[in-house]
């Protein structure tokens, strides 16, 4: 095993502690990545607050982009020296959803504590979400990546490995939309800035863009957004109603992790709409909604995890458009901080006001 340094979670709601850890050697079918950047992402955040509980100590992380550095046997598709991209998605690809093109929601997930690190003294440690990228390397399964050009951007590049598939996805995979169809998103942070530009790639006519602050809704019309609506506003779904002419939306993505938006989200919604449930509230939390309307109206709610992203043919396309200019990651960075200053990027963060906030190693 070897050292790196890494941000360790002991105490959930405590600031992350840099420490040394050990990495154990890459086994059968995985891949020890070199990173040279890792993004914060909501969940990282909503995971060290203890809101779904598990395992301490613990290193999160899990929007990556490096080099690999190592390789472990069964591994014939990627080379040391590739630049990738690392995600939470590993996939067994045997399980009925992996074979039926669903690995996001594999059956077979791993056990993180039985994962390739440890702490400086051997005591389990666990790699949450498969990945515990706040560190300086990782080992991953080998479905966990995709490779990427050498010369693309790596703050840019790590941005892919969850919020923009997560966005992007659940506008093209889940909602499936179509050209000419209307669209919500509820939230203006970075997997919602993310579903706006995949409602406007998929073609959709009008998006109306909810959030909290006009500073925000100014943001998603940079994104894409045609229209701006106040969440404060005693009755934002009317207005939305307005702007599509007087009909409800064909899709509410809602983006953010708070039950009162999934509350509103039916509200949204035109005959045979959809409500696409992207963020993750506390576990606890309960929302509620009338099921004969919905019914009536031909209405569904739709659960999606990662955009329902399929990495392997995903990412490359989505490389492809921002290649194109097609795709705006550049424009989602909102810091760029080391490892050592993780916390304070992490209490910018949860300010609200980032976009993404990014670690360089």
């Amino acid at each position: 095993m070897q050292t790196i340094k890494a941000a360790v979670c002991r105490e959930f709601g405590a600031p992350l502690v840099i420490e040394d850890i050990r990495l154990a050697d890459p086994g059968v079918a995985e891949v020890e990545v070199t990173l040279d950047a890792v993004a914060i992402c909501h969940s990282d955040i909503s995971y060290a607050e203890g809101a779904w509980g598990g395992h301490l100590p613990a290193v999160y992380g899990h929007e990556a982009a490096g080099v690999i550095t190592a390789l472990g046997d069964d591994v014939s598709e990627f080379q040391t020296g590739d630049t990738v991209v690392v995600t939470l998605i590993r996939a067994c690809g045997t399980c009925p959803n992996c074979a039926g093109g669903r690995p996001t929601i594999c059956e077979n997930p791993t056990d993180g504590v039985k994962g390739p690190i440890r702490t400086a003294d051997g005591a389990p440690l666990l790699q949450a979400m498969a990945c515990g990228a706040f560190a300086e390397k990782v080992v991953v399964h080998r479905s966990q990546m995709v490779k990427i050009p050498a010369d693309m951007s790596r703050e840019a590049a790590c941005l892919l490995s969850c919020g923009v598939i997560t966005g992007v996805g659940a506008a093209v995979n889940a909602a499936n939309l179509r050209a000419g169809q209307d669209v919500v998103v509820i939230g203006a942070g970075g997997v919602g800035l993310n579903a706006i530009q995949g409602a406007r790639i998929a073609g959709a006519r009008r998006i109306v863009a909810v959030d909290m602050t006009e500073e925000k809704l100014e943001i998603a019309r940079e994104f894409g957004a045609t229209h701006g609506v106040l969440a404060s506003d005693p009755t934002p779904w009317r207005k939305a109603h307005k702007a599509f002419g007087g009909r409800g939306a064909d899709a509410v993505m809602v983006t953010v992790g708070a039950a009162r938006a999934y509350d509103d989200a039916p509200r949204y919604l035109g005959w045979g709409g959809k409500a696409i449930m992207i963020g993750m509230p506390h576990a606890d939390a309960q929302s509620g909604y009338s099921p004969m309307g919905m019914s009536y109206q031909g209405q569904g709610l739709i659960g999606s995890k990662m955009g329902d992203t399929v990495i392997q043919r995903d990412i490359p396309w989505m490389v492809d458009l921002y290649q194109q200019g097609r795709l705006k990651l550049d424009e989602l960075i909102s810091g760029r901080w080391t490892l050592d200053q993780i916390n304070e990027a992490i209490a910018d963060t949860k300010t609200g006001s980032a976009k993404r906030n990014v670690i360089l190693f």
